[in-house]
């Protein structure tokens, strides 16, 4: 990236230590391959409700905390992100104003300029939309020029949704569709790095292939966009503000 490019960070909140690969994996490549920081947030392991295979075999919870770590960090690795790991617990995932405290000083060292998190709606899992809702109000908190963190005010980065495991039991009817077949190769590694769960790596294939069907329908017709174009969905909470309709 040339000095006089803007940059655009971006900054991933994860509840757990494989939500940023299935759901985000493209956005954060596509970031990287532009030049861009990406930051990924880990709030938890996931150690707890997401690491079955290992609790079977006999793992105890700190051992299967740095199973999912170092999972985590070859997955972001892959992806050309940081990674950060605040260790607050899963299954429950507690909303506490210290960790939210924590994320307000993330957001005003890191001063994103795109913020990707989960839905604020998920009946299968309540460590989403309690990393949502937290991520949400360390935004806010983070903009106040009156609140106590190292740091300038942040400014108003726009938010965006992933897309949930189950999405219409979410209520998510995605308003944005990435383009990520450039990138796509790196998201499926990221996903191998990730052999905990490893049943998802085929499902998350399978779902870009989808929402890569539906990006071109609704990108018009002869854009020249190949056969196996790839895709992931979000949905934008704050509008977008433009002098051009388009």
């Amino acid at each position: 990236m040339s000095n006089d490019t803007p940059s655009s960070p971006l900054l991933v909140i994860s509840a757990h230590a494989g939500d940023f690969v299935w759901r985000a994996a493209g956005a954060i490549a596509l970031a990287a391959e532009r030049g861009d920081r990406a930051k990924v947030v880990c709030l938890s392991f996931g150690e707890r409700g997401e690491s079955a295979k290992a609790w079977r075999e006999g793992k105890g919870l700190e051992e299967i905390k740095g199973v999912r770590r170092a999972e985590a960090e070859a997955a972001a690795a892959e992806l050309g992100a940081e990674i950060e790991f605040l260790d607050a617990g899963d299954y429950p995932l507690i909303e506490t104003p210290q960790l939210v405290d924590r994320l307000v000083r993330v957001y005003r060292d890191f001063e994103p300029a795109v913020v990707l998190t989960h839905t604020l709606a998920d009946p299968y899992n309540g460590d989403h939309p309690a990393a949502a809702r937290m991520a949400l109000q360390a935004r806010v908190l983070a903009q106040a020029i009156g609140y106590d963190a190292p740091g300038e005010p942040l400014g108003a980065p726009p938010v965006f949704f992933f897309e949930p495991h189950q999405p219409e039991q979410c209520g998510f009817k995605p308003d944005v569709l990435l383009d990520i077949t450039a990138v796509f190769d790196r998201k499926r590694r990221a996903m191998e790095c990730l052999p905990a769960q490893r049943h998802m790596w085929d499902y998350y294939t399978d779902l870009a292939k989808r929402r890569g069907v539906q990006l071109k329908r609704n990108a018009g017709p002869n854009l020249g966009l190949p056969h196996d174009t790839r895709a992931e969905a979000y949905v934008r909470l704050y509008p977008q503000t433009t002098g051009v309709l388009a």
